[in-house]
């Protein structure tokens, strides 16, 4: 249905985006990830049309979309990172607005506005002014504008960023139902790697501006198939501990975090004892330890070096 080729992007001088390929099955979700600055957002402008690439070309059924945007305007939704919503008018006057943009009128208006309301559950709270609303309720609100011209694919860039739970949990639910039930495409970009879990049939993991690993869930934890996961907490952080464990040998990744140390290694490797050992001299308490199966943000440790927030 949709499919990028080649896309590269310039930035006076500053290679943003290289040799992007990525492809959107009809009723497919797609997780795009990569730590900030890996490309992603300027990728979805590309392909929706706002950024023109610098080479390569965007493909809607096969139609070439830079030579011809207006067919991929009128399927495409897109929910933005940031809230592009009007603070001094009410829900219901924004999605007026937004759906008078999409050419609705009359009763087709009316009728888009109250469905898109439902749908994001705050028909009860259309005639309040936006700039009153909570975080979650503005995405919600920016997710409803997108859906006024019932989209036939939506590009999702980061919609749950500092919301709170009901409400993340209120738009997972609701982009797994349009998915599922209703058919709808989606691309999407979150920090929450357990969102892409949920939600998401395939994922590209992005870095530096190229398309660095793609598959199902599934096949992408397969990369480190051979390998294991072992989680150490503790009960407080020390530096030489941790740069004592990244020296053993047959470490592939160690990452230090606020909670403890994640080490990626070969399975059947025998470090249980040494770990304990490195822990008496540095004085360090291991609260708990567990050998576990990486999982995809292990896969993403892996191979960008980053953990997803970073």
């Amino acid at each position: 249905m949709l499919e990028t080729e080649e896309l590269k992007k310039v930035f006076k001088g500053k290679v943003a985006v290289e040799g992007a390929n990525l492809y959107l099955d009809k009723g497919e979700a797609v997780g795009l990830l990569g730590p900030n600055g890996a490309g992603k957002s300027t990728t979805i402008s590309m392909i929706s049309t706002l950024l023109k690439p610098t080479s390569g070309d965007v493909r809607l059924n096969g139609k070439s979309v830079i030579q011809n945007p207006s067919e991929m305007r009128r399927v495409l939704g897109v929910v933005p990172q940031e809230i592009a919503l009007y603070p001094e008018l009410t829900a219901y006057e924004n999605l007026k607005f937004f759906g008078r943009i999409y050419g609705l009128s009359g009763k087709g208006l009316e009728t888009a506005i109250q469905r898109s309301l439902e749908l994001v559950g705050l028909a009860e709270r259309q005639k309040e002014v936006v700039k009153t609303y909570s975080g979650g309720m503005k995405r919600r609100i920016n997710i409803a504008a997108a859906m006024m011209h019932e989209p036939e694919i939506i590009i999702m860039d980061e919609p749950t960023v500092g919301i709170d739970p009901q409400s993340r949990s209120h738009i997972l639910e609701m982009v797994r139902r349009l998915n599922r039930e209703k058919g709808l495409t989606v691309l999407y970009t979150s920090h929450y790697m357990e969102e892409v879990e949920r939600l998401c049939d395939r994922v590209y993991i992005m870095d530096h501006g190229k398309i660095i690993a793609s598959g199902t869930k599934e096949e992408l934890k397969n990369i480190l198939s051979n390998e294991e996961t072992i989680w150490i907490e503790l009960n407080r952080p020390n530096e030489a501990f941790f740069q004592e464990l990244k020296s053993f040998d047959g470490i592939r990744k160690a990452f230090e975090t606020e909670q403890g140390i994640k080490l990626i290694l070969p399975k059947g490797s025998r470090v249980l004892g040494k770990i304990f050992q490195a822990s008496e001299r540095h004085r360090v308490q291991i609260m708990n330890i567990n050998v576990q199966t990486p999982s995809l943000e292990d896969v993403f440790l892996h191979l960008t070096g980053r953990k997803l927030r970073d």
